[in-house]
């Protein structure tokens, strides 16, 4: 995936967005609840690909949220098209949470898509459905955006993540050798993920917890894919099942992801608490719970994602020892997450994607 950092909009400017879509009901719904927000345009849309990529230069869209079952040309096809012809154009697909809506949502951020949302299969009224892609589409759509500072009129309306103020870097590092690497990612992270853990080599002698938040179904394909791909066993965890070196374990979607020890043997401990950080799994869940069992003898990877989950889990495993590692922004699709622990200081090393895997490596093996 082409990396677009943020773009700055200019003091009044609004993100433009096409709506590419074969039901006309969804076009209406999804321009409709858009358009209730004061910094998006809906500038146009389209019952299907073709005819969107006959728009994308007359309307000069920031955003595309692109529907995958269209007729004529799907949304695949078009992903295709936009992301040889527009690298800079950034696309949401609407995916439907089926199997086979899943598996073409995973095909699609491969091939290039930024970040998706779960059409809702029966929300019952107009209103819910409204106010669910206000809360899950809008946010998505900011993310790739920054506020003009002099914009203060439209301050309020905008829901960004909330600044963390910059602290001194905490530099107690443990003395003992790691004994699991955890994980945490969100928009852009099956690319990521895609990216780096086929390079850990076979036998690697650590367990590897990884969050990426994402719905039940996305998950287990998403490790099923990631399996084919990697030298080391991937799957999505189960409750009880053991945490054995060598192991990709992903947390399953609407679960937080915890691990427990009984005697020595550490197992995966799966529930359904309340979200953190309107996230379920979380990764904040993830690493407080890791840090019970394993203290400071842990390396904690942040990678690309929207918000700031995994920052209070970062601080506390920082606090007993642990090494903290951030994907840098230059090669983030979004720097929210990793951007969190780098400005808080507690990040031990701040890398490009393609560096983080050798430092896991280096901590790893260490003495």
């Amino acid at each position: 995936m082409a990396i677009v950092n943020k773009r700055l909009l200019q003091t009044g400017e609004r993100i433009r967005v096409l709506v590419v879509d074969d039901s006309v009901v969804i076009r209406r719904l999804v321009t409709h609840a858009l358009e209730e927000d004061p910094v998006v345009e809906v500038v146009g849309t389209a019952s299907n690909g073709a005819i969107a990529l006959q728009r994308i230069p007359q309307l000069n869209p920031d955003v595309l949220t692109l529907d995958i079952e269209m007729p004529q040309m799907d949304g695949l096809e078009m992903l295709r098209h936009v992301r040889r012809d527009y690298p800079q154009l950034r696309v949401i697909m609407f995916s439907t949470l089926t199997e086979r809506g899943a598996a073409v949502t995973l095909e699609a951020l491969s091939l290039g898509a930024d970040d998706y949302v779960a059409k809702a299969s029966n929300e019952g009224s107009l209103d819910r459905s409204m106010a669910r892609l206000r809360e899950e589409l809008i946010p998505k759509i900011k993310q790739f955006f920054r506020m003009p500072q002099s914009a203060q009129n439209l301050a309020a309306a905008w829901p960004g993540p909330a600044q963390i103020p910059a602290a001194p870097a905490m530099r107690l590092e443990t003395k003992a050798r790691p004994k699991a690497v955890a994980i945490g990612v969100s928009t852009g992270g099956p690319t990521a993920l895609g990216a780096i853990l086929p390079q850990l080599p076979a036998g690697f002698h650590l367990p590897i917890l990884v969050v990426q938040h994402m719905p039940p179904l996305f998950t287990r394909l998403l490790a099923e894919r990631l399996h084919t791909s990697c030298q080391l066993a991937v799957g999505e965890a189960t409750q009880g099942e053991p945490v054995n070196a060598g192991k990709i374990l992903i947390a399953p979607g609407d679960f937080h992801m915890k691990v427990a020890s009984d005697g020595g043997a550490v197992h995966v401990s799966l529930d359904q608490s309340p979200p953190q950080n309107s996230c379920r799994p979380a990764v904040d869940a993830l690493f407080a719970s890791i840090g019970e069992v394993y203290g400071g003898a842990v390396i904690a990877v942040i990678l690309t994602g929207m918000g700031q989950d995994g920052l209070r889990g970062a601080q506390i495993l920082k606090a007993q020892g642990a090494s903290v590692l951030a994907q840098d922004e230059a090669s983030s699709v979004v720097w929210g997450m990793p951007g969190a622990v780098v400005n808080a200081g507690i990040a031990d090393s701040v890398l490009p994607l393609d560096q983080v895997v050798p430092e896991i490596l280096r901590r790893a093996f260490r003495t």
